[in-house]
């Protein structure tokens, strides 16, 4: 009995040792930083990307300095008290971008969720759902719609700016916009109870132009609005009626216009999205079903389309009954082949996953699909980060690692020229130059 408890104490004194030398460890870091917490640091990996040329750099440095990145290449100057961070056998990549996103949705009964949870538990949801994206790599994302939470993710926005709660820059919409009986409104429920939609009614162009006034008003970066839905497959034909006319839509990206924001739409297939493409939406997020001369309008416009495979993915595998993950299933099939005639035709894409209904923090899946499916995994990496800056109002300050813009940096294991899918595993994140995730 003497021994074996000699032996528990041994073993607690040898935990006790190594604890105290990881705090111990923890703590000179910490207090290094404090000692001076605006040194410049210097990133030095085995690779970094150029993401606009394809050059893959041997090894990569970055010098960052405040909020900035000041020099890239294989070796850059170490000023006196530069922090140098040795990050290893990874590559130096811009931070991912989502140009789709749903903060204020969770995995779940989606119609259930914005109808029994309280806005302000929607708001502690999103949080959360943001500080995950950040740690997963992306540093900056487009939230499309708070589904039924109105100007919530204003909140969300200046809370993140202001550096209250971490996450990545955002642009958001507030509520989307719809028409009565359309794609997100209430049409399941008992009419006689009223329930509202998850989205704000405009059934006009002049209506449009009002909510959108009303939402610019409460802190919106830019208009959501669903030009399709219901969407669905009969028959292996998809059915996707469309919601507003080319006029009427047109009228809205006028309006956005002297906002100074743009528009981004919910369409799956024509003539919806032919529609979106003759009003100069900025993008067409899903774009399942595009004609030839809607192509056409996007090349010309440089519209880009979003094309949202993971949320298809996911529920294709987690519905509830096995005839609704068939119905995904089939959707995704044709979403699949209609891809593959995009690539061909170069349509401009932007990468967005629709992440909400499926876990935040897993959507860099939609770089690997989208590879998977047709595209190349340069061709990937420029659509999500230099499309998909310019796309949020950001070109020439994020989506590329060079001087002058801001040091939104992620660190990825090995190459992700070879293997799209280290995307997915995000090793180091640095955000506006400070490392929030090594």
């Amino acid at each position: 009995m003497v021994q074996v408890h000699c032996n528990r104490l041994g073993r607690l004194f040898r935990l006790a040792l190594i604890c105290g030398s990881l705090i111990g460890a923890s703590w000179r870091g910490f207090a290094e930083e404090q000692e001076n917490p605006n040194a410049p640091i210097v990133l030095h990996a085995a690779r970094l990307l150029e993401v606009d040329t394809g050059t893959m750099l041997q090894p990569g440095e970055i010098l960052v300095e405040g909020e900035l990145i000041r020099a890239v290449g294989t070796s850059v100057p170490h000023p006196q008290g530069a922090r140098v961070l040795e990050l290893g056998d990874t590559t130096l990549l811009p931070g991912l971008i989502d140009a789709h996103v749903h903060l204020f949705l969770h995995p779940g009964a989606e119609d259930l969720q914005t109808v029994e949870e309280s806005v302000p538990r929607r708001v502690i949801f999103a949080e959360q759902a943001a500080r995950t994206d950040l740690m997963a790599g992306f540093t900056a994302e487009r939230d499309m719609g708070t589904e039924g939470a109105g100007s919530a993710d204003t909140a969300i926005r200046d809370a993140i700016d202001s550096g209250l709660i971490p996450g990545p820059r955002l642009r958001i919409s507030g509520n989307a916009i719809d028409i009565l009986g359309g794609h997100e409104d209430a049409n399941s429920y008992n009419p006689a109870q009223h329930v509202l939609s998850n989205a704000d009614y405009a059934n006009s162009a002049e209506q449009l132009v009002e909510v959108m006034r009303e939402q610019h008003k409460q802190g919106s970066d830019f208009a959501k609005i669903y030009e399709t839905g219901s969407d669905k497959m009969i028959d292996g034909v998809l059915h996707t009626p469309y919601q507003y006319t080319a006029v009427q839509l047109t009228a809205a990206v006028e309006e956005a216009r002297r906002l100074g924001t743009t528009v981004a739409v919910h369409a799956m297939g024509e003539p919806g999205t032919l529609y979106a493409a003759q009003a100069g939406v900025a993008s067409i997020d899903h774009a399942t079903q595009l004609s030839g001369e809607t192509i056409r309008l996007m090349r010309e416009k440089g519209i880009f389309a979003v094309p949202t495979f993971t949320i298809l993915d996911y529920f294709a595998h987690h519905r509830d009954s096995q005839d609704q993950a068939a119905a995904e299933a089939e959707m995704l099939d044709f979403k699949i082949r209609e891809f593959k005639k995009q690539v061909a035709a170069g349509v401009p894409f932007a990468v967005g996953s629709d992440v909400g209904p499926f876990p935040h923090g897993t959507q860099a899946r939609e770089l690997s699909l989208m590879v998977q499916y047709g595209m190349k995994p340069l061709d990937v990496l420029q659509a999500d980060m230099i499309h998909g800056a310019k796309l949020l109002g950001w070109e020439g300050q994020i989506g590329e690692l060079k001087a002058g813009y801001y040091a939104d940096i992620v660190a990825v294991p090995s190459n992700p020229l070879d293997d799209i899918h280290v995307v997915e595993h995000v090793r180091f994140v640095m955000k506006n130059g400070v490392v929030v995730r090594q």
